[in-house]
């Protein structure tokens, strides 16, 4: 029986980067890893071996943490040699060079992670889990913390679904496809991944799957289909046989050497369809494997049983002291900003460090004084939204407060905004401060009407600041700062004045 603090399950990216913050702070961790080495998962995925997250290694600015915001890769660390550009220049780099990579984090800050200890059960005595390794090793703690990102893949209730042939397992060679009739059921960015790999080859491919096609471009959300797969889209309007089907796939049947495929349109009054493929393939993302877990300490599950419902603070919803760390963890985020990736969820993790420190170990969180001066509260604001790089990646999610006390204010950094409103519920005047999107009600995404006034900034489309005051739990008003085509919010025009003004009124207001 070996005793822990903190045990982490999994040791990929996630629980590299929380290993590496908990190691920091002297605390009593150990993480478990089923594999012999960090980032299995990208051993195999993508299967086509590119990676979607950017890598933009040459920018503007010389300054580290502005050059994090293009820097998708990465872990934070001390080290300047271990970013992940020095491992790839390519801007959408090889899933290998991952793999490299974060073998290389582990060897030079010699982590607490127990390679080839596959955790098979999880269970709750009490205030304590145990997980038991395959070796029969039994490690008990205090905090279980769950890192261990997809494990299986996610099977539609589709009959006859088992006919297809899984993203997971099918060949990568296009070659093998040469002039066949595909389907692949799913439209995210596996299903287009293997598309465009098919494109020069197969003589017909149909994506097909019930939610509309969601561009990135057009949701912010780097999660959603790219735009270097738009050769597809091209062949799809220009009539080349290739579609991109909004559907119910009501069954798959085998018929001679064929698949046959029963299709109900989504958006055509109910026409129903019946269509003849020479291969069927399943793209239809991942899951997270919850059969490791004691039905008494089993999380609740959402998204279709996908990933596990979360509290604010990354704890389940239904087990106290169960926390999900990295792509599983974005259940409160979902579809929205970059939890699901390494350049979200890594400062997700510095700031769950400092929830964690303050709640097993008495360790307050991380603080500072602002200034109760318009001017000096402004200045401060500004400051933070033209260098951080946690409020640029996790735009409308991550932020930081100010929360009035009786000699200025005092500054939290990076706080999940719901977490922030229930933290500080009881606290009559305070501010949370973040990066957002504006409006969404346009045609053409690239021919966005603008009017760059500041008392219209609230129409703004881009990305730009928003400092938002809160009477206890209650949002009481909001302010937005124009955008920028650079991100650089220092006009005195357009955003020192224009958030000096509120400041200034709003403390009045709010009884300063």
């Amino acid at each position: 029986m070996r005793e822990h603090r903190y045990l982490i399950v999994g040791g990929g990216p996630a629980g590299l980067q929380l290993s590496y913050y908990l190691q920091r702070q002297g605390a009593d961790y150990l993480t478990l890893e089923r594999a012999a080495e960090p980032g299995e998962f990208f051993r195999t995925y993508p299967r086509h071996r590119r990676l979607i997250s950017l890598n933009k290694v040459h920018t503007d600015s010389t300054e580290p943490e502005i050059r994090l915001r293009w820097d998708w890769n990465s872990l934070l660390n001390d080290s300047p040699e271990l970013l992940f550009p020095k491992f790839s220049d390519e801007y959408f780099p090889s899933a290998d060079d991952l793999v490299r990579y974060l073998a290389e984090f582990q060897r030079v800050h010699g982590l607490n992670v127990r390679y080839d200890s596959q955790v098979t059960r999880i269970t709750k005595d009490g205030d304590r889990f145990t997980a038991t390794t395959s070796d029969g090793t039994v490690h008990r703690a205090e905090c279980l913390i769950v890192a261990t990102g997809w494990t299986l893949p996610y099977v539609p209730p589709i009959p006859g679904i088992e006919l297809a042939t899984g993203y997971e397992t099918m060949d990568v060679d296009p070659a093998g496809y040469a002039g066949q009739r595909v389907l692949i059921i799913g439209k995210g960015n596996s299903a287009f991944e293997t598309a465009s790999a098919l494109l020069p080859k197969a003589s017909m491919i149909h994506l097909a799957s019930r939610r509309p096609l969601k561009l990135a471009w057009n949701t912010k959300h780097p999660g959603h289909v790219r735009g270097h797969y738009g050769a597809l889209l091209d062949s799809y309007q220009f009539k080349t046989l290739h579609s991109v089907l909004d559907c119910t796939v009501d069954r798959i049947e085998r018929v001679g050497g064929r698949f046959r495929a029963h299709i109900t349109y989504t958006h055509a009054e109910g026409e129903t369809a019946v269509m003849d493929y020479d291969r069927v393939l399943r793209c239809t993302g991942f899951r997270m494997d919850t059969s490791l877990f004691d039905e008494a300490c089993r999380p609740e599950m959402v998204r279709d049983g996908r990933m596990p419902g979360l509290r604010p603070d990354w704890q389940s919803v239904n087990v106290d002291n169960l926390y999900f760390a990295g792509t599983i963890a974005q259940d409160r985020d979902v579809q929205h900003a970059s939890s699901p990736f390494i350049d979200g969820f890594r400062y997700n993790l510095r700031t769950f460090t400092r929830m964690l420190r303050e709640r097993y170990e008495s360790v307050p969180m991380p603080r500072a004084d602002a200034p109760a001066t318009p001017t000096g509260l402004a200045a401060l604001m500004l400051d933070r939204v033209n260098w951080s790089s946690a409020l640029w990646t996790q735009f409308e999610y991550l932020c930081d407060a100010y929360v009035r006390t009786p000699g200025g204010f005092t500054h939290y950094e990076d706080l999940p905004e719901d977490y922030a409103v229930e933290r500080f519920a009881g606290e009559p005047h305070w501010y949370t401060l973040a990066l957002r999107w504006g409006r969404d009600e346009y045609g053409d995404v690239f021919a966005i009407e603008r009017r760059p006034r500041p008392e219209v900034a609230a129409e703004s489309a881009f990305i730009h600041p928003v400092i938002r005051r809160y009477r206890g739990a209650e949002l009481v008003e909001e302010l937005h700062l124009l955008e920028d085509l650079l991100a650089e919010w220092r006009r005195p025009d357009r955003h020192v004045e224009p958030l000096e003004a509120f400041l200034t009124r709003d403390l009045v207001i709010g009884g300063s």
